[in-house]
C-alpha cells in the first residue's frame, strides 16, 4: 500500500477509534431531541413545483446513488465502499414502510441538510449533506414534491452496513457534524454576476463536487465546504481514484482549458484536453448532460473563476515535441516507452494528443498530471468507456490492461506518460500501482 493509501485509511481508523470512545464516554446516553432544519416559515405559503423537482434530482445526481445496479429507480441498494466496510444507498421512492412515503416536509429537509432520519439514525456522510445545506428550501420542497408525487414506491427494505460494531453505532456522528458540518445556506457574491452565482450555488450546493474533488482532513472531513478557500476542489482521493483539481493550475487543473471546453465535457464527456472516466463518467451519464446550457454555462464560469491551487506538488506542462521525435527515430529505451509503443500509440498517437474527441490527448491531461496517479492507474488497469451523450451518441472504449501486464510494467508505462510530450508530473511507484490493483480488486498476469 503507498502513503497516501496508508493515509486514507489511517484517518478512517482513527474517526472509528474516535467514535468508539465518544461511545464509551457516554455509558448512558440519552435520546437528544430531532434537530431543527431551519425551514423558513414562509413557505407553507408556497405552492411546490413537482416538475421543477424533477430537475433538482437531475442536478443532484439522485437517482444514480439511489438505484441499485439492475434495480428499481430511486428505490436504493447502490453499494458505497468505504475502508471500513460497504454502505448501501436508501430507498427513497414513497413506499409507506421501506421509502419515504411518511416523511414530512421537515423529516425530508432534516435528512438533506443534516443527515438525520425521522428516528433520529444518522447517516454517514457518504451521502452528501454537507453540500445539500446549501440547497435553498424552495429547491427542496420541488424535489420532494417530485418524489412524493411522480415516483413509483417500491417496497424494498434499505440494507444495513457491513461496517462491524462498534464501528458501526451512529449517534457518535453527531459529534463529526459538531466539528465539521457547516449548516448553512449559500449566500450570493454581490461582487458577481447572476450566472457567476448560479454556477457556485448549484458546484457548493445541489451538484455536490467538493464531496468527490475537495481534499479531506484527518476525520475524512471535507476541508472546505463553501469555497471559502484555494483547497475547495484542488483534487483528492477516492476509492482507488483521484478525481481532478478544478481550479485554475495550468498543469493539473483547468487553467489552459476555456469555458467551452468545461461546458463540453459536462454536456458529452469529452474535450479536447480529457475525457471522464470512472465516477464522473456516471455524473456525466446520468446528470450533467441533463442539464440546461444555461446551468452548464453558469458552472463553467464558476470553476473558471477559481484560483490557483496552493502548494508545490502541482505538476506543470509545456508542450514539447522531443518525444514524438524520439519515438518516430525508433531512439526511445525506456520499458515504458516501449511498452506504449506497443499498446497506447495507436490510439493516443506518437505525439500523445490522441485523436480529437474520440481518443483523449495525454498530453497536459489533469487527470495524467495529478498529484495522486490513481485515476491514471485505474484506467490503465481496468480500462474505460466515454459515456454514450446526445452531443456524443457513441461511447468509445479503452481496453483493460491488468491481465497483461505486471505492476512494474504498468508503474514504467505511467511514468513514461507522465513525464513526456511536456508532462511534469512525478515518477510511478510499483507500490502505488499494487495498492490501486488490490482496492478494484484487479487480479494479477499469469506468467
Amino acid at each position: 500500500m503507498n502513503g497516501t493509501g496508508r493515509l486514507v485509511r489511517r484517518r478512517w481508523v482513527i474517526a472509528g477509534l474516535l467514535v468508539v470512545a465518544a461511545a464509551a464516554a457516554a455509558s448512558l446516553p440519552v435520546a437528544a431531541p430531532l434537530p431543527d432544519p431551519e425551514i423558513s416559515p414562509t413557505l407553507a405559503q408556497r405552492q411546490p413545483d413537482a416538475a421543477n423537482g424533477q430537475y433538482i434530482a437531475v442536478l443532484g445526481d439522485c437517482a444514480f446513488c439511489h438505484t441499485s445496479i439492475g434495480g428499481k429507480p430511486f428505490a436504493g441498494g447502490l453499494t458505497l465502499a468505504t475502508p471500513m466496510g460497504a454502505i448501501y444507498s436508501s430507498n427513497i421512492t414513497p413506499d409507506l414502510e421501506t421509502g419515504i412515503g411518511r416523511y414530512t416536509f421537515k423529516d425530508f429537509v432534516r435528512v438533506m441538510r443534516l443527515g438525520v432520519t425521522p428516528n433520529g439514525t444518522r447517516l454517514y456522510p457518504a451521502m452528501p449533506y454537507t453540500a445539500y445545506s446549501k440547497v435553498s428550501d424552495n429547491d427542496l420542497q420541488d424535489l420532494f414534491a417530485y418524489l412524493r408525487s411522480a415516483i413509483a414506491p417500491v417496497h424494498q427494505v434499505s440494507r444495513t452496513t457491513d461496517i462491524v460494531w462498534p464501528l458501526s453505532m451512529r449517534w457518535p456522528l453527531a459529534l463529526w457534524n459538531i466539528a465539521f458540518h457547516d449548516n448553512s445556506r449559500f449566500m450570493t457574491d454581490a461582487s458577481q454576476d447572476a450566472q457567476w452565482n448560479r454556477g457556485a450555488y448549484l458546484v457548493q450546493g445541489l451538484a455536490h463536487c467538493g464531496t468527490c474533488h475537495t481534499p479531506r482532513g484527518l476525520l475524512f472531513e471535507e476541508k472546505d465546504v463553501r469555497g471559502a478557500t484555494n483547497l475547495f476542489l484542488s483534487g483528492a482521493r477516492l476509492d482507488g481514484t483521484s478525481p481532478i483539481n478544478l481550479r485554475g493550475n495550468d498543469g493539473d487543473g483547468l487553467g489552459r482549458w476555456s469555458a467551452t471546453d468545461v461546458a463540453a465535457l459536462l454536456k458529452s464527456g469529452r474535450n479536447a484536453h480529457s475525457a471522464v472516466t470512472g465516477t464522473m463518467a456516471d455524473v456525466v451519464r446520468h446528470s450533467t448532460q441533463y442539464m440546461t446550457d444555461q446551468d452548464v454555462a453558469a458552472i463553467a464560469e464558476y470553476l473558471k473563476s477559481l484560483s490557483p491551487a496552493p502548494g508545490n506538488g502541482h505538476a506543470s506542462f509545456a508542450a514539447s515535441d522531443t518525444t514524438i521525435r524520439t519515438l518516430m527515430s525508433g531512439a526511445e529505451r525506456s520499458s515504458g516507452g516501449r511498452i506504449y509503443m506497443d499498446s497506447c500509440a495507436a490510439c493516443h498517437r506518437l505525439s500523445g494528443s490522441g485523436e480529437n474527441l474520440a481518443f483523449p490527448t495525454l498530453a497536459g491531461n489533469p487527470t495524467v498530471l495529478s498529484s495522486d496517479p490513481s485515476s491514471l492507474i485505474a484506467v490503465i488497469l481496468t480500462g474505460a468507456r466515454t459515456p454514450a451523450t446526445a452531443g456524443a451518441p457513441t461511447g468509445l472504449a479503452m481496453p483493460d490492461f491488468g491481465w497483461r501486464y505486471d505492476d512494474a510494467d504498468i508503474a514504467d508505462l505511467a511514468t513514461f506518460v507522465r513525464s513526456h510530450w511536456g508532462n511534469g508530473a512525478g515518477p510511478v511507484a510499483v507500490a502505488q500501482v499494487a495498492s490501486v490493483r488490490k482496492q478494484l480488486g484487479i487480479g494479477r498476469p499469469n506468467r
